[in-house]
C-alpha cells in the first residue's frame, strides 16, 4: 500500500498493531485501515485457519501490512513491543491471559507506550464464568436472546450469518471503543484496555427490542412481532419465478401505497384496518397469492421508485450490480473480488479503493527496519519470516 492510499481518511497518521486472529478482530482492523490508519498485522509463522480466504480475496485483511513473527521467541516479542511503542493501538483476540503469557499484555506494552489503546476482542469478555471457554458467534447470540428472537413462529431460530454477533456485537463495538479511548488518551496521556465482548455488544444491539418488551409492545417469542415477520406488512413473499420480495410497509401511508400497487380490493384489506390482528392471517394469504402471480423482476418494476417500502431480495452478486449500490460503490469488484466499499463516508476525504490484502510476511523487512530493528538477525534466528 503506497503512502497516498494510507494517508486517506480521518485516522491518517495513526498506527494499529494487530495480532493475527480470525473474524471480528480482523474486521475491526480492516475498518480502521479503511478509515486511514496504518495497520500492521503480526502474522504467525505457520499458515493456519487465520483468514477467510487467501489473497486477493482475503478482504478482511485489505489495506494492511503483514509482518511474520514467532511470538514463542523472545526476540519476536521484543519486536512486537518495539512496534507497539511507536503505535497508537494494539488489538488482540486471544482468550484472557494468553497475551500476558506471551509477554505482550497491557502492562508490558504500557511500559513502552503509556498512551497506547489496548483493544481486546473476545466472545465472552475478560471476566465472568465463561471467560476462559471456547465459543463462536452462534453461542454468543444464543445467550443474549438475539437468536431466540429470529425465525418463524412455528420453526426453530434462524441463524443471521455471523453479522449480529461477530461483526455487529463484536467488531463494531471494538472500533467504537478504540476511537473513544483514543480521544481520551489525547486528553489524559494514558491509554486503557477496551474490553470488547460479543455478548456485551449483541446485548447492546437489542436495546430497542428490550424497550418494546418492557413496554408490552413485544412478545418474547418468535414470529409474532412487528419486526420479526409476525405482521403481513413486514415479511418476505415468494414470486412466480421462485424469487422473493421484502415488504416493509409499516407506516400507514406506506401501507396504503402497498395495497394500491398490489391491487388488493378494499373489501379484502382497507388501509384503516392495518393493525387489526384478526385480519392478518387472511391478509398474509392475500399478499402471498398476489406476489405469486408475477416474477421478482416484474414486481420490482411495479414498486421501483415508490414509497411502498418493497424491495427485491437479491443475491450477493446481484446486489453489487444494483443501480443504487453500484452508484454509491457500496459493493465493488476490485481486481475480480467482490467487496464492500469503505463506510461511513467523510466529506473531507475522497472514497478510495481499498488496497489489496498482503501476502503473509510481505512487509516484514520494511516494517521492522523502519522500527530500527536488525531484520537480518531476526530472520536468521527464525523469530521473523519474509514472504
Amino acid at each position: 500500500m503506497d503512502e497516498v492510499e494510507r494517508g486517506r481518511g480521518p485516522l491518517a497518521g495513526r498506527t494499529v498493531v494487530e495480532l493475527a486472529g480470525i473474524g471480528p478482530g480482523p474486521f475491526a482492523c480492516m475498518a480502521l485501515a479503511d478509515l486511514g490508519a496504518e495497520v500492521i498485522r503480526i502474522d504467525r509463522p505457520a499458515a493456519g485457519p487465520l483468514s477467510t480466504a487467501p489473497p486477493p480475496a482475503d478482504v478482511l485483511n485489505r489495506g494492511k501490512r503483514s509482518v511474520v513473527l514467532d511470538l514463542k521467541r523472545p526476540e519476536a516479542v521484543e519486536a512486537v513491543l518495539t512496534l507497539a511503542g511507536r503505535a497508537d493501538v494494539l488489538v488482540e483476540g486471544n482468550r484472557p491471559g494468553v497475551a500476558e503469557r506471551l509477554g505482550v499484555g497491557p502492562d508490558a506494552v504500557w511500559a513502552r507506550n503509556p498512551r497506547l489503546v489496548y483493544g481486546r476482542m473476545t466472545g465472552w469478555g475478560q471476566d465472568g464464568p465463561l471467560a476462559h471457554t471456547a465459543g463462536h458467534d452462534i453461542g454468543y447470540i444464543a445467550l443474549t436472546g438475539a437468536l431466540h428472537a429470529m425465525g418463524e413462529a412455528d420453526g426453530p431460530p434462524q441463524i443471521p450469518l455471523n453479522l449480529v454477533g461477530d461483526f455487529g456485537g463484536g467488531s463494531t463495538y471494538l472500533v467504537i471503543g478504540v476511537l473513544a479511548a483514543l480521544l481520551e488518551a489525547e486528553r489524559t496521556g494514558r491509554g486503557q484496555v477496551v474490553d470488547a465482548a460479543i455478548v456485551d455488544g449483541a446485548s447492546h444491539l437489542l436495546a430497542a427490542i428490550h424497550a418494546m418488551l418492557g413496554s408490552g409492545r413485544w412478545e418474547d417469542r418468535r414470529g409474532v412481532n412487528m419486526l420479526d415477520g409476525g405482521t403481513p406488512f413486514y415479511a418476505v413473499y415468494a414470486t412466480a419465478d421462485g424469487g422473493h420480495m421484502a415488504v416493509g410497509s409499516l407506516e400507514p401511508k406506506f401501507y396504503a401505497e402497498l395495497l394500491r400497487l398490489l391491487e388488493i380490493p378494499r373489501e379484502v384489506a382497507a388501509p384503516e384496518d392495518q393493525q387489526d390482528r384478526s385480519r392478518w392471517p387472511a391478509l398474509r394469504a392475500a399478499f402471498a397469492a398476489r406476489f405469486a402471480t408475477r416474477t421478482r423482476d416484474e414486481w420490482t418494476a411495479v414498486f421501483d421508485g415508490t414509497d411502498a417500502c418493497v424491495a427485491p431480495v437479491l443475491g450477493l452478486r446481484e446486489a453489487a450490480a444494483h443501480p443504487h449500490v453500484a452508484a454509491r460503490g457500496s459493493v465493488a469488484d476490485t481486481g475480480g473480488v467482490l467487496q464492500p466499499g469503505p463506510a461511513p463516508r467523510f466529506s473531507g476525504h475522497p472514497v478510495a479503493v481499498p488496497a489489496a490484502p498482503p501476502v503473509r510476511g510481505r512487509d516484514t523487512r520494511a516494517v521492522l527496519a523502519g522500527a530500527g530493528l536488525d531484520v537480518d538477525v531476526l530472520l536468521a534466528s527464525g523469530a521473523a519470516q519474509e514472504a
